[in-house]
């Protein structure tokens, strides 16, 4: 019913049509929000180690706590970040360059749904591995050279940047 009202008053104003197709501008796609996600995810792993050698404690509960619910929301963000260019960018001519982009996609969303699951470094470098191949995938179908460097902060890592200039 409201949908019949609000149409009625759309024929009656005349409101402009608008259109998009983009969650952001077009052409404007990063995986480097993915990759610090990722990275995020270990360095909260390992807070949280570093924060069960110390003795139990009101402190030591709320750092954890703080830590998995960041944990969570690190890994969800590495989903997000991938699922929006893997739906928005990667498009036929990048998929017929790179046949194991979906697959690839897949394991990420697995990965960091057992980042969240689980407090499991090696899950963790897994999932950073597999944003980093991502990465180079998508570099390549920008035509844009890739290297891999350790991050300058912890969890110290090599990741993928692009090479720019």
């Amino acid at each position: 019913m409201l949908h019949s009202a609000l149409n009625l008053v759309d024929r009656m104003v005349g409101i402009d049509e608008a259109d998009a197709h983009c969650d952001i501008p077009c052409k404007i796609y990063d995986p480097s929000t993915a990759t610090i996600a990722a990275l995020s995810v270990v360095r909260l792993m390992d807070i949280m180690a570093e924060t069960m050698e110390k003795p139990d404690s009101l402190g030591r509960q709320n750092t954890i706590a703080r830590c998995v619910m960041r944990k969570e929301e690190e890994a969800e963000k590495v989903k997000h970040e991938i699922r929006i260019i893997w739906g928005d960018y990667i498009k036929a001519p990048q998929m017929e360059k790179h046949p194991h982009i979906s697959d690839l996609v897949h394991r990420i969303m697995l990965k960091s749904s057992a980042c969240k699951q689980e407090v499991n470094r090696a899950d963790g470098e897994a999932l950073v591995a597999l944003v980093n191949q991502f990465a180079e995938i998508f570099w390549d179908t920008k035509d844009v050279r890739t290297t891999r460097a350790v991050c300058p902060y912890p969890p110290s890592m090599e990741v993928v940047y692009p090479v720019l200039g």
